[in-house]
C-alpha cells in the first residue's frame, strides 16, 4: 500500500479499472468504453510529453510502443487491453521501485546505521551534553552509551570494552579493546558504557568515508544498462513491422494491436538495473563497496590484473628484523636519524622504523624541513644535519662513487631502506613485510581464468621479484614513480585492474578501468580515486567481487533476453490471430515479471573464496573449481 501511496497514478489506473468494470456488469458498456478511452487518452498524453522530452535530448526509449499499443487498442475498441497496457506502464515504476529496494538492501544498510548523535562530556565527571556527529570536534570526550554506535573515530579512554566491527570489517565476534585503541565509527558498543576522545571530525572519520562510496555506488548507471537502451530502437522497428505485417496480411487492423500489446518495454528498463542493483548489494555484504554497475560490467571481462606490492601482496605492517650501520657509524645512531626523519612520513616503512626506535627508548631529535618524494624516501633536516632514507637510488644520489654502498641481498618477504646522514652513506635497515597468507591464493584463481597478472611496484628490484615470486606472479615492474605505473598499466590488454592501497597509488587506480584499493582505513586518495575499495584487510575479496561481477552480468543479459524471448514469440503467435488483445496484454505483464524476477537472481550471487566466515583455498578445494 505504501507503493500505491508513492505511484497515485498506480492506483488512479485500478480505480479506473473496477470502474470500467462495474459499469461493464451494469450493463452499461457504452459509459465503460467512454470512461476507459478518456483515461487510456490521458496517459497517452502523459506519456507523450514525457516522451518527446527524451527524445529532444537525444534519448530514444521504448515508451513509444506503449504509446502506440494504447491508441490501437483504442482505435479497434479493445479498450480493456488499453486499461492493461496502461497499468503495465504506470506499475513499471512502482515495480521498479520495489525490486530496487529489494536488490539494494544490503548497499543501503551501511546508510540506515549512520550514526547521528554524540555525548559530549565537558570533563571525565560532567553530564554529557547531545550535539550532531559532524559537531564533535578531535579532542572531545565522548561517552558512548550500551549498544550505541560509535558516531566519530575515538581513541578508547576506558580500560577496556568490546565493539560489534561487523559491519566495517565482517568480523562476527565482539572485538575488545584496551584503552589507547582507536576505535572506528561504526562500529557498536557492547553492554558496557564507555568514554573515548575524538580523533577526527565525522567528515573524516571511516563510517562517513564509507557512506560517501555508498551514495557514489548508488548514482551509477552500468555501460550494459545503455546497451539495454539502445535496444529500443531495433525492438520497436522490428514490433511495429511485426504488427503492421498482422494487419497486412490479415486485413484485420485489430491484429496491430493484439501484437503490439505484447511488445514489452520493462525487462530491458528494469531487469537489466535491477540486476546490477543486486550484484552492488551482494558486494557491499561481501565488505566491498563498488561504485556502479559500470565497474561490474568491466571486472566481468577484465584481462589484466596489476598489483602493488607493500600493503597489497605484503600485509603492509613492515617489522625492523635488523640494523646494519657503515663504518664510523653506530646502530643506534643510523636508526635514530632514521627514525627522526620518519616522523613526517606516510609511508608503511616509517611505521616499523618508529616502532623499532620507540621500543628501544631512542629520543629523537628536532626536525626542520621535512618532505617526501613520492616512491624514492624521505628527506630531513635532523639536529641540523641532512638524513635521507628511502631506495638505494635515491641514497646514491647524494654520494660518490667511491662512497655507494652494495645492494642489500634480502630474503624473500624482505625489503631495505637505506640511510644517509649527512651527506654520507650511514646503513641500512632490514625491514620484513611478509606476503599475505591469501594472495597465492589470489593469484593462482585469476591466473586459471586467464587473466594477465605483473607487479607495479616502486620498491626496489630484488624485494620486488622476491614477493613476486613467493606469490607467483612473472611478471614484475619495480622502482617506479607513479606516472611510470599509469603508462605501464595502459600498455595492458583492456579492460584492466589494478589493485593497490597507497597514497602514490592514486594515479593509478584512478587510470585503471577498475582500481580497487584496499582497505577504507588507508589512504583517502587512494580511496577516493578508486572504483571499488574493499573493507576489510584481505586481498581475497579481490576474487569474491569478480566472481559476483560474472554472475551479475550473466544475469543481467539473460534477464533482457529472457524477455526479449517472450515478447517476440509471443508476437509471432499474436500475429496468427491466436492471441485476444486482453489476453495479450495479461500475459505481458507475466513475461515482464518473469524478466524482473529472473534479475533479482544477481542477489543469490555467492562469495567463492569466502564462505560461512572460512577462507577455501585455491588449491585445496572447492575455489579450485569453481
Amino acid at each position: 500500500m505504501n507503493l500505491l501511496r508513492r505511484y497515485p497514478l498506480v492506483l488512479a489506473t485500478i480505480a479506473v479499472g473496477l470502474l470500467v468494470a462495474g459499469l461493464y456488469l451494469a450493463n452499461a458498456a457504452t459509459a465503460a468504453r467512454f470512461a476507459a478511452t478518456i483515461y487510456v487518452l490521458g496517459i497517452i498524453v502523459w506519456v507523450s510529453v514525457g516522451m518527446v522530452k527524451d527524445i529532444l535530448r537525444g534519448h530514444w526509449g521504448l515508451d513509444i510502443l506503449a504509446v502506440v499499443a494504447m491508441a490501437a487498442t483504442l482505435a479497434t475498441g479493445e479498450y480493456a487491453a488499453g486499461l492493461i497496457v496502461a497499468l503495465m506502464l504506470t506499475g513499471g515504476e512502482a515495480l521498479e521501485d520495489y525490486a530496487e529496494q529489494r536488490a539494494r538492501r544490503e548497499l543501503t544498510a551501511l546508510l540506515d546505521r549512520a550514526p547521528d548523535i554524540a555525548h559530549v562530556l565537558p570533563s571525565a565527571q560532567g553530564a554529557p551534553e547531545d550535539r550532531p556527529a559532524d559537531e564533535v570536534l578531535p579532542g572531545d570526550l565522548l561517552l558512548i552509551r550500551p549498544a550505541e554506535t560509535v558516531p566519530v573515530d575515538v581513541e578508547l579512554v576506558s580500560s577496556s570494552a568490546a565493539f560489534d566491527t561487523s559491519s566495517l570489517t565482517g568480523e562476527s565476534l565482539p572485538v575488545t579493546l584496551s584503552a589507547g585503541a582507536e576505535v572506528p565509527s561504526g562500529a557498536v558498543n557492547g553492554t558496557d558504557a564507555v568514554t573515548a576522545r575524538a580523533l577526527r571530525p565525522a567528515s573524516e572519520s571511516q563510517y562517513q568515508r564509507i557512506i560517501t562510496l555508498v551514495h557514489e555506488a548508488q548514482e551509477s548507471k552500468a555501460p550494459i544498462v545503455r546497451l539495454a537502451d539502445r535496444f529500443a530502437v531495433p525492438f520497436t522497428v522490428f514490433s511495429l513491422v511485426l504488427a503492421g505485417i498482422a494487419w497486412w496480411v490479415s486485413g484485420d487492423p485489430t491484429r496491430f494491436a493484439e501484437v503490439l500489446v505484447l511488445a514489452t518495454p520493462c525487462p530491458l528498463l528494469i531487469a537489466a538495473p535491477v540486476a546490477f542493483l543486486g550484484g552492488l548489494s551482494q558486494s557491499a555484504k561481501n565488505g566491498v563497496i563498488v561504485k556502479g554497475g559500470s565497474v561490474l560490467e568491466a571486472l566481468s571481462r577484465v584481462q589484466t590484473a596489476a598489483f602493488d606490492k607493500t600493503g597489497t601482496l605484503t600485509q603492509g605492517r613492515p617489522e625492523l628484523t635488523d640494523v646494519h650501520p657503515a663504518e664510523d657509524f653506530t646502530e643506534t645512531e643510523v636508526l635514530t636519524a632514521a627514525a627522526a626523519a620518519e616522523q613526517y612520513s606516510t609511508h608503511v616503512f616509517a611505521s616499523g622504523i618508529l616502532r623499532a626506535a620507540r621500543e628501544q627508548g631512542l629520543e629523537l631529535s628536532a626536525v626542520t624541513d621535512a618532505s617526501e618524494i613520492a616512491t624514492n624516501g624521505v628527506e630531513a633536516t635532523v639536529a641540523g644535519t641532512q638524513v635521507r632514507v628511502g631506495k638505494l637510488s635515491f641514497i646514491t644520489a647524494l654520494l660518490g662513487d667511491s662512497e655507494r654502498p652494495e645492494p642489500a641481498t634480502l630474503k624473500p618477504g624482505h625489503a631495505a631502506a637505506y640511510v644517509a646522514i649527512g651527506g654520507r652513506y650511514a646503513g641500512t635497515l632490514i625491514l620484513a613485510d611478509p606476503i599475505r597468507e591469501e594472495a597465492p591464493d589470489v593469484v593462482r584463481w585469476l591466473a586459471a581464468r586467464e587473466v594477465h597478472q605483473a607487479v607495479l611496484t616502486g620498491d626496489g628490484a630484488a624485494t620486488a621479484a622476491a614477493v613476486a615470486d613467493e606469490v607467483g606472479i612473472a611478471e614484475v615492474h619495480s622502482e617506479l614513480l607513479p606516472e611510470d605505473k599509469v603508462r605501464l598499466l595502459s600498455q595492458f590488454p583492456h579492460p584492466n585492474l589494478m589493485v593497490g592501497d597507497g597514497v602514490n597509488d592514486a594515479p593509478v587506480l584512478a587510470a585503471a578501468d577498475v582500481g580497487i584499493a584496499m582497505g577504507a582505513k588507508g589512504a583517502t586518495a587512494a580511496g577516493e580515486a578508486a572504483d571499488a575499495v574493499i573493507l576489510h584487510d584481505d586481498l581475497g575479496r579481490v576474487v569474491d567481487t569478480v566472481h559476483i561481477a560474472k554472475h551479475t552480468v550473466s544475469v543481467a543479459l539473460t534477464a533482457i533476453w529472457i524477455g526479449i524471448g517472450l515478447s517476440v514469440g509471443l508476437m509471432g503467435i499474436a500475429a496468427t490471430g491466436a492471441i485476444p488483445a486482453v489476453i495479450g496484454a495479461l500475459t505481458q505483464e507475466f513475461v515482464d515479471l518473469a524478466a524482473i524476477l529472473y534479475a533479482l537472481r544477481a542477489r543469490r550471487a555467492r562469495p567463492i573464496f569466502h564462505r560461512s566466515g572460512q577462507r577455501l583455498a585455491a588449491g585445496r578445494g572447492e575455489l579450485a573449481r569453481v
